[in-house]
């Protein structure tokens, strides 16, 4: 199914209304760009207030940087990251993405690419996806992506702007065509979106306390 309506006047609509409703959201949640890069790695199949607790872990036991994770055991990495789930896996991705880290001269020289290339590079790590790249993307480097994540699918569905079958890179297009390109923006928008996603627009909607609810299909 194709994009229904992803017009700039209903997607500022739908901002607007979430921030009057909600106000700032500060994301990302983090002390560092480094910080943010290893929460989005964490974040991967897992609620966040799990990663909050592996990256106290981390910071607790003198891991949280490129380099002491690179030459860490696995073994003690995998025990800081319990809290966030499947935490052999992701210790795997988080040491490869911190080699890659190290390797590239560190978020500096990173930072120097232009944003298509600098994407490009982090999908090529290993078990970095496009929602983790665009997350790193716009939250510690601060480029105008969009990130789609299920709680975005979910709000676009039930506002009967998507038909539900639309891949990730046509939905992140479609933002990034209908509103200015601006990472602010961007940034809070997909927080305001997290936010509505646990206050309203659940798996099983509360419709009642819904800011979107007099232009949404879904609230009847």
């Amino acid at each position: 199914m194709s994009l229904l309506n992803l017009s700039p006047e209903r997607l500022l609509d739908i901002y607007e209304r979430m921030l009057a409703a909600y106000g700032p959201q500060h994301w990302w949640p983090a002390d560092s760009p480094f910080e943010v890069m290893v929460g989005a790695v964490l974040t991967q199949n897992t609620a966040w207030g799990n990663v909050e607790k592996a990256i106290v872990n981390l910071k607790g036991m003198g891991l949280l940087d490129p380099v002491t994770l690179t030459r860490a055991e696995p073994s003690l990495v995998a025990e800081a990251i319990r809290p966030a789930g499947y935490f052999n896996v992701k210790t795997r991705r988080l040491q490869s993405f911190c080699h890659f880290l190290v390797e590239r001269g560190g978020e500096a020289a990173l930072g120097a690419l232009e944003t298509h290339r600098l994407r490009q590079d982090l999908l090529a790590v290993h078990g970095v996806g496009p929602e983790t790249a665009d997350d790193m993307l716009l939250y510690a480097f601060e480029r105008p992506v969009f990130v789609i994540d299920a709680y975005t699918r979910r709000l676009l569905s039930r506002n009967g702007l998507i038909g539900g079958e639309e891949g990730y890179e046509t939905l992140r297009h479609g933002f990034e065509s209908a509103l200015p390109s601006d990472a602010p923006l961007f940034n809070e928008y997909h927080a305001l979106i997290v936010r509505h996603a646990k206050e309203a627009c659940r798996k099983k909607p509360q419709c009642g306390n819904c800011c979107l609810r007099g232009p949404c299909p879904a609230a009847g």
